[in-house]
């Protein structure tokens, strides 16, 4: 087997060529092309030109691709060494977001570096999954099940998700949360403690409810009303139901084939809200029907089956355990965005990966298929 195919052996140092054959292409590619889907929908919806999403999403991730490719060079071991620093990096950039964040529709959340906003809650769930598997790379496997073992990496979750949660941040502090409970799951947690948390989740359930119109209400009056409606659209079809209802209005109106590119009236008529960030997938499924949206679900499914297989193959239980984590990171963006769009899940404010208009979570996905890409190329025998 030539050098580029089989995995590495330990201590091997790769040449930078066969580093590049080694890439993932066909994970470079599927990558590739979402991210054209989602340049064609911000060219839709800005009526046909470039000005003000298409071009500005283009130059980001054409820098963000060049960052992968460089990531994806660098050993994984160094990946696995700095995982700390990383994680505390972001840790702190959440936490100063309480002190010098900028505020954008209604919640702050951003950090102002020079003419560059960052979303550090973004890049915090990367380096939350960086930190968890190198954790349990460390950790003995019979100790993974261990009570006093599980501390740590709870607290590894639970600290970044109350920092988001004073933001507030609802949809990306359920996305910590299910991130970091897959890394554990993954790493051969017992799955009775799932169960367990299942159950302390749905009596948490039980107690935020309880709190609402009282001095410790837990969730803002407006996370309240984004669930009410998530239930009932039709109780405020104006005011806190318009988002779902004019999704589902440009859903239907988008039939088996679709409108046709730049023929949506939801969106061309400015009826669909945030149509270029969160909404953007029913603005694909209004012009190109249940084909177009069938078809880039397809290619998340062929991410995740490409990401999946190569967290298989990988005998480092770190690279596995990035992988794995990475990928079902990517898998939660989506999910939930459609879910949310589509009525099956309440609208949370989360983007649909390298489709949406953002240059924070765009960065950070093509840093985290960096990591697949460097777990991938450096795998060990």
């Amino acid at each position: 087997m030539s050098l580029a195919l089989r995995p590495a052996r330990k201590g091997e140092r790769l040449s930078l060529w066969a580093r590049v054959l080694r890439l993932n292409w066909a994970l470079l590619l599927l990558v590739g092309a979402i991210a054209a889907v989602g340049f064609l929908m911000l060219f839709s919806v800005a009526g046909g030109n470039l000005e003000p999403w298409a071009r500005p999403q283009m130059l980001r991730f054409a820098v963000g691709f060049a960052g992968l490719l460089i990531v994806a060079m660098i050993d994984i071991r160094f990946w696995k060494a700095v995982s700390p620093l990383i994680y505390a990096g972001a840790l702190a950039l959440v936490a100063a977001v309480e002190f010098v964040g900028v505020t954008g529709m209604g919640a702050q959340r951003w950090i102002a570096l020079g003419p560059i906003r960052l979303q550090p809650s973004e890049l915090m769930k990367v380096a939350l999954v960086l930190a968890l598997a190198a954790y349990y790379a460390w950790l003995p496997p019979e100790k993974v099940s261990r009570p006093f073992w599980l501390l740590p990496p709870l607290l590894l979750i639970l600290t970044p998700m109350a920092l988001v949660l004073m933001q507030p941040d609802l949809g990306t502090a359920i996305l910590l949360a299910a991130g970091g409970a897959g890394v554990m799951f993954l790493a051969g947690v017992s799955l009775w403690y799932f169960a367990a948390g299942a159950a302390g989740a749905t009596g948490l359930v039980s107690v935020v409810f309880a709190s609402r119109g009282t001095e410790w209400q837990l969730l803002k009056d407006y996370q309240f009303r984004r669930i009410e409606t998530f239930l009932d659209p039709s109780q405020d079809p104006l005011g806190a139901g318009y988002h779902i209802t004019q999704s589902t209005i440009a859903l239907g109106s988008g039939g088996f084939s679709g409108r046709g590119f730049m023929e949506g009236t939801q969106s061309r008529l400015n009826f669909l809200p945030e149509k270029h960030t969160d909404f953007i997938f029913t603005t694909l499924a209004e012009e190109f029907g249940f084909i177009g949206a069938g078809s880039l679900l397809s290619l998340y499914a062929l991410v995740l089956v490409f990401g999946f297989a190569s967290m298989a193959s990988n005998r480092d239980r770190f690279g596995s355990l990035l992988t794995g984590g990475m990928t079902l990171t990517f898998f939660l963006y989506f999910a939930v965005n459609v879910g949310m769009v589509v009525g099956l899940m309440p609208v949370v404010g989360v983007p649909l990966p390298l489709v949406s208009y953002g240059g924070s979570a765009m960065l950070v996905l093509l840093f985290a298929f960096g990591l697949i890409q460097s777990a991938h190329i450096h795998r060990r025998s």
